[in-house]
């Protein structure tokens, strides 16, 4: 192992504990503000040597919410940073209305720091009410739609001019064919990595027969088991989807030639 790699496994090896950095970046870094949650893999137990610390910070009152990455003691730190109105703000009005819910996990699975408060209690409780809630039921526009996109993925696979563009149409089909199958059975949707785990969670037979199937496809290149798998999802809202289908732009978009 050489360079950045093996940088980072030298400095793994000096580090303190995920609790007592937390700590520390509290203390050093965000000294005003009401507290923090740290989550993220670390706190489930599934953390490499590389992931980073997902902590978020809240404020009494900010200008404004923001994102910030950065290195603390050979760890890497995302940090997510608020005041109580600016999260609930993300909560209801972005990541509810998305469908996915990071930063509300994040919050209600988060070790308090320093230690639990009325306020951490609040914005957990907050966090567990609308992640109970479930995400808005997709419309049937919203169905038909990724119906589509979907047939247009399975499309791509069924007759490949490539081995590279299997794998490249295959990727997005993995993502949309998942994010598919959280929102029209009302869950909370994944991305990336955290498909295969929140599919585990939430429907463990179905994971085995998703993961499968992929597998088939990325690295023996057989098309059938994935074709197979998005016919019975889509079946119970209407199949695969291509005749008929029209996107309408709204009429505002023109502009006068010169």
């Amino acid at each position: 192992m050489t360079g950045f790699c093996a940088n980072l496994s030298a400095m793994s090896a000096n580090r303190i504990s995920p609790i007592q950095t937390a700590k520390r970046i509290f203390a050093t870094k965000f000294a005003d503000a009401e507290l923090l949650f740290l989550a993220g893999s670390i706190v489930r137990g599934e953390h490499t040597e590389f992931s980073d610390l997902d902590i978020v910070l809240i404020y009494k009152a900010l200008p404004n919410a923001y994102r910030e990455s950065f290195t603390f003691q050979d760890y890497p730190v995302e940090a997510f940073v608020h005041d109580p109105e600016t999260l609930n703000y993300f909560f209801q009005e972005m990541d509810r209305p998305s469908g996915f819910s990071p930063l509300m996990q994040m919050v209600l699975e988060g070790i308090e720091i320093p230690r639990p408060t009325k306020l951490s209690g609040e914005l957990k409780q907050l966090a567990g009410e609308i992640i109970e809630a479930g995400p808005p039921k997709l419309s049937q526009e919203d169905l038909q739609n990724r119906r589509y996109q979907i047939t247009d993925l399975i499309d791509d696979i069924r007759t490949p001019r490539s081995r590279i563009e299997l794998i490249a149409s295959g990727t997005l089909l993995y993502s949309a064919l998942a994010d598919f199958y959280f929102r029209s059975q009302n869950h909370w949707s994944a991305k990336g990595k955290a498909i295969p785990r929140c599919l585990k969670q939430i429907a463990p037979d179905f994971h085995g027969r998703f993961c499968g199937a992929f597998e088939s496809l990325f690295v023996s290149g057989k098309q059938n088991p994935v074709i197979v798998l998005a016919e019975e999802i889509l079946k119970p809202f209407g199949g695969f989807l291509f005749d008929g289908q029209r996107f309408d732009a709204p009429a505002s978009f023109r502009k006068t030639i010169k």
